[in-house]
């Protein structure tokens, strides 16, 4: 039987054939509250046929279990394209073979192949497991060999936090491309000029690697701080400033985030960027709303 269309499209063929892509991200829930408000989401935003969706791992790969049976699931049970997440992080070559076949074994052809943070946690020495991999270009390599994959990569606008500059990371992008990435999708970014600077640094190589800016829409200034601190993701002061004004207020708060991050996805379409990418915390209302003020809905 062939298998559904939802599940044998490439991303880079999409955003060659559809134009500009709209995908969301979640993240695996703890508990099974947090899955069935995570599935609620999942149903709202299948009505607007985003591009794609993709589940990220738990901190050093702890979810890697629940991050492999949501993503089937959303191959299986949904109308929706599905971007499979795989880290090196706490994984023998032989284990990522393993995820790779589950993945494989779904029908899944789309996979964002990451290094991950050091398994100590952001700011510590990456230490790779003994019988695993050290880069993500590596991973790369290992996942095209493994089947009839689409792999992409992560990017890094404001720098990764163990990078010496923008150039580096430059670089580091052109490896992983050389290695058989098809796309690139960044650390969520709030300063659009950053994501022109890296972008344009890889054009200037010579590679024709999209790269997809993500969005966050801010609903908790306390959330947010604690996610850029634990990124190396800065918040720009202008950014900073409006939240504060309004950090007493909750509901203010959502709906400067809601505006600041409507005025990025503009910038960033106006720049040319392929799509947006928004870390959606497994809630729809905020990513709707930014999604209705562009006009898409």
């Amino acid at each position: 039987m062939p298998q559904a269309e939802h599940l044998t499209r490439s991303i880079p063929r999409m955003l060659e054939q559809e134009g500009t892509s709209y995908s969301f991200e979640f993240f695996p829930p703890k508990d099974d509250a947090g899955e069935q408000t995570l599935w609620d989401a999942i149903r709202h935003l299948e009505r607007i046929r985003p591009t794609f969706v993709s589940v990220t791992y738990g901190a050093g790969g702890s979810t890697r279990d629940r991050t492999v049976r949501i993503t089937s699931r959303i191959a299986h049970e949904t109308t929706l394209t599905p971007m499979a997440h795989l880290t090196c992080v706490g994984s023998s070559v032989a284990e990522l073979r393993q995820v790779v076949g589950e993945y494989a074994g779904a029908g899944i052809h789309n996979v964002l192949a990451l290094r991950g943070d050091p398994p100590g946690g952001p700011g510590t020495v990456w230490t790779p497991h003994p019988e695993g991999l050290n880069h993500a270009d590596e991973l790369v390599a290992l996942v095209r060999s493994l089947g009839d994959f689409t792999v992409g990569v992560a990017a890094f606008p404001d720098g990764h936090p163990e990078s010496a500059g923008l150039d580096e990371d430059a670089d580091v992008l052109v490896r992983k491309a050389d290695a058989g990435a098809r796309f690139a999708v960044t650390q969520f970014v709030f300063d659009a000029d950053s994501y022109v600077r890296l972008r344009d640094r890889v054009v200037a190589r010579g590679r024709d690697l999209p790269i997809i800016p993500g969005l966050m829409p801010v609903t908790s200034f306390t959330q947010v701080r604690r996610m850029a601190e634990m990124s190396g993701t800065p918040l720009p002061d202008a950014v900073v400033a409006r939240l504060e004004a309004v950090a007493d207020d909750p509901r203010a708060i959502r709906e400067v985030g809601v505006q600041i991050a409507t005025e990025l996805a503009q910038r960033l379409l106006a720049e040319g960027s392929p799509g947006l990418h928004f870390y959606t915390m497994n809630r729809s209302p905020a990513t709707l709303e930014v999604y209705d003020n562009l006009g898409l809905g």
